[in-house]
């Protein structure tokens, strides 16, 4: 059954989705919007793939390896971006988008 075969990964990408939704709507509170725009882009863009790719392993998609890679690239660039931000959201994002990078990676292969 896919739900249980993914479960772990599930988990993980529905944290990160969940830390990309928190940092974008803190992000749109910021005194330097301008300054946050790359991370509130790269936010929206990796709880986007990160819900969708959730999503497809629970429904057993046959894409999962080329889903995974892509993910983990959205990932890896979203946690870089986060991390060059002091802000506590964007340090927990980042966090959780390295870890879900690492995961997307085990399941690409």
């Amino acid at each position: 059954m896919p739900h249980q075969q993914y479960a772990s990964i599930a988990n993980v990408l529905h944290e990160c989705m969940e830390a990309c939704s928190h940092c974008f709507d803190s992000c749109l509170e910021e005194k330097d919007l301008n300054g946050m725009a790359e991370c509130i882009r790269l936010d929206r863009e990796c709880a986007d793939i990160c819900g969708y790719l959730e999503q497809a392993l629970l429904r057993g998609t046959p894409f999962a390896s080329q889903l995974a890679k892509v993910c983990a690239e959205i990932c890896e660039a979203c946690g870089n971006e986060c991390k060059k931000h002091s802000h506590d959201h964007c340090q927990k994002c980042a966090e959780a988008c390295f870890r879900c990078a690492e995961e997307c990676r085990k399941l690409a292969g």
